[in-house]
């Protein structure tokens, strides 16, 4: 069995026992996390939301908050003297996918 989540303003496709790197999301880790804006359920018999499904719900745990690598953000304009560099770490979530209710 599958789901679609929304959550960050993107969408995944998940499965039970899948780690999967999020947005940042409030919490300790180890701490549970439920998802309701489930846009699909797929498996035997698939179940479409409009936009979300009526009562499904997908549970995870945190484990791990973090930043990820730093990217380097350089502005050029050539020939004008104009240059501006800047890094950049976004957080993110980790989270492992427990149980999938439809």
């Amino acid at each position: 069995m599958f789901a679609v989540i929304e959550t960050g303003g993107k969408q995944y496709r998940v499965i039970e026992g899948q780690k999967l790197r999020v947005e940042k999301l409030l919490g300790d880790v180890g701490a549970k996390v439920d998802f309701d804006r489930v846009l699909m359920v797929g498996g035997d018999k698939s179940r479409l939301g409009v936009p979300f499904v009526a009562g499904a719900k997908v549970t995870a745990e945190i484990t791990v908050q973090d930043r990820d690598k730093k990217i380097i953000v350089f502005k050029m304009k050539r020939r004008k003297r104009y240059r501006r560099k800047n890094g950049h770490r976004q957080p993110f979530t980790e989270i492992k996918v427990t149980s999938i209710d439809a």
